[in-house]
């Protein structure tokens, strides 16, 4: 069975293969302002997290290690994950930590190795446990990741402004 049109194969094609690909001509929307601070992209990353953990499961029996289903999906962003390209290195790093939690190994900084290290620890055992603990991050991540703020939280008023005191004579 060919591996599905959206993970790279193995080889990487030439640059000139890349640019002819096919274009994308609506990008999804980015962050309004600063993408920490923006309660609906931050939901869209999430969502797209859960949409990388549902098709790394699926591609690990296709051949692929655990890290290449992580790192393909990656490159298709914009058009799978409904995220701009650049912001699908965060949601590749929130799946691998979810992925080592659910196995009950550190994730720790995704700067730091313990991620890599869970992932290769993951990766030599056999592809049906893999999948499953992917199974578990994904659900495991649906249940706790917070949902949408702004349907949860209500807005605070602001304080009345404060009135000087009345000079009487």
């Amino acid at each position: 069975m060919p591996p599905p049109r959206w993970l790279p194969s193995r080889r990487r094609p030439p640059p000139e293969a890349a640019r002819t690909a096919e274009p994308d001509a609506h990008p999804p929307p980015g962050p309004q302002g600063f993408w920490l601070t923006d309660p609906a992209f931050r939901s869209r990353l999430r969502v797209g997290t859960l949409t990388m953990l549902d098709m790394v499961e699926g591609v690990l029996d296709d051949d692929f290690t655990l890290t290449e289903a992580i790192d393909g999906a990656r490159h298709h962003a914009a058009h799978m994950l409904n995220i701009p390209a650049e912001y699908g290195i965060l949601v590749e790093a929130e799946a691998a930590a979810q992925i080592a939690a659910a196995a009950g190994l550190p994730a720790g900084s995704p700067f730091g190795p313990s991620i890599a290290q869970s992932l290769a620890r993951i990766e030599t055992l056999p592809i049906e446990d893999q999948q499953q603990l992917v199974r578990a991050a994904a659900r495991r991540y649906a249940i706790t990741a917070p949902s949408h703020p702004s349907a949860r939280t209500r807005r605070v008023p602001a304080p009345a402004p404060i009135q000087p005191p009345r000079r009487t004579r």
